[in-house]
């Protein structure tokens, strides 16, 4: 599947400064591995949309968040594999499609062009490897096949198959929650703890056997689609190799999703860890109020833009916050963001001193290469008084993707 056409990235000035970044599993800052990836290049690997409803500004923050590690690492002189999935094959889909009256594959193909647009809109760097589920289905059974052969998996009537949590000596490290916790997020974001002859209620569905109305695929264990967090384990694994460098995602995905994709592509591959950092961004709330289609306050990049909001303002405002905490969207932000961009362009039209700006960058890269301090690089580049050769503009567009004193502004 066609990602979406490359922005361009300016090189940016000044002395690179090694990235670190939060790790969920070690609950530390600590420098991301660059030299993860088996073909030289760092592996990131983060976990893209289910495309049965448009991708709101909170799911945007979320790529928005992994764009800037993406801008960091190229900035330090690394070579960045970056794959990304679409769960194009799941409940949620079918649920949308049958209570709206439409074909399914018609309304994943149509979200999925929305999505396209607006990280165009955005300047995100498109990952290299953009994969739908249905295009990856044979990667799927053949590690479902790798899981049942060596113990990780069991099969239950309904020609349905689960993964087993005792699988992995280590499940349970990514998150970091008690068995309560698991619990409760397992219930709550899609999980089936009820179904009968498992396990462990915790076990999670590698395979789906067949049901009418259900798109299937034929395989060794009989028909059916794949399940949710297996689906990334596959992805990942045969296009970054296990370990990889960075998975990542939302907040929201750090228990079931990313322990499960972890625990599937270790138990497959005998690796202690699929990923050397497990990185997610906050969610988004607007005007203090969770964003939710059933409370109608979602906010939604196209709408933003069709408003007269630029790109680069929607990007600052999500800025003004740091990437992991849960933070507030606000109108006001968007103004504030609207103005800082306008006093910006004020400041780097006047010249400085090259040691200046220099500094001015490096500071900037320091801010960002701990953990994206962008409240902190929004600081640097406010109190910046001067531009030289375009220097300055160009590392806040490099590294933050933010264009200043352009038709985008």
């Amino acid at each position: 599947m066609h990602s979406w056409p490359q922005p361009v990235v300016p090189a940016v000035s000044g002395t690179p400064v090694p990235l670190s970044l939060y790790d969920t599993a070690d609950r530390v800052v600590k420098p991301v591995n660059t030299a993860a990836h088996h073909s030289g290049k760092v592996g990131m690997y983060v976990c893209g949309i289910t495309p049965y409803d448009s991708t709101h500004l909170g799911h945007a923050a979320t790529y928005l968040s992994f764009d800037l590690i993406y801008r960091q690492l190229l900035a330090n002189g690394h070579d960045v594999h970056y794959v990304q999935n679409i769960t194009d094959v799941d409940d949620p889909l079918f649920e949308r499609a049958e209570r709206d009256g439409v074909d399914w594959r018609e309304l994943g193909t149509e979200q999925i062009n929305l999505f396209r647009s607006d990280m165009e809109v955005l300047s995100v760097i498109p990952p290299q490897d953009y994969v739908g589920a249905m295009e990856t289905v044979d990667e799927v059974i053949e590690m479902v096949q790798r899981l049942l052969d060596v113990g990780a998996a069991y099969r239950l009537d309904h020609g349905d198959i689960y993964a087993d949590i005792t699988a992995t000596k280590q499940f349970g490290y990514e998150s970091n929650m008690t068995r309560e916790q698991m619990e409760h997020f397992f219930a709550e974001r899609g999980g089936d703890p009820d179904r009968e002859g498992k396990r462990d209620t915790l076990d999670a569905l590698v395979w789906r056997g067949h049901r009418e109305g259900e798109p299937a695929w034929d395989s060794a264990f009989g028909p059916g689609r794949p399940g949710w967090h297996v689906e990334c384990s596959a992805i990942a694994a045969n296009r970054l190799g296990v370990p990889f460098a960075i998975q990542g995602g939302g907040s929201d995905l750090a228990f079931p999703h990313h322990e499960f994709s972890a625990a599937h592509a270790e138990a497959a591959t005998g690796e202690q860890r699929m990923a050397h950092h497990y990185v997610h961004a906050g969610m988004i709330a607007l005007e203090g109020v969770k964003m939710s289609k059933s409370l109608g306050n979602l906010v939604f990049v196209h709408k933003l833009t069709e408003q007269g909001h630029s790109a680069s303002a929607i990007r600052l405002a999500v800025f003004s916050g740091h990437y992991r905490q849960d933070r507030d969207f606000s109108y006001e932000a968007l103004d504030q963001a609207e103005h800082r961009l306008k006093s910006w362009h004020t400041i780097l039209s006047q010249t400085d001193q090259q040691s200046r700006v220099e500094q001015t960058i490096q500071d900037l890269r320091q801010a960002l290469a701990d953990d994206l301090d962008t409240p902190t690089a929004i600081q640097i580049i406010d109190a910046a008084k001067g531009d030289y050769n375009g220097l300055l503009r160009q590392a806040i567009e490099g590294l933050l993707g933010v264009k200043v004193g352009s038709n985008d502004e």
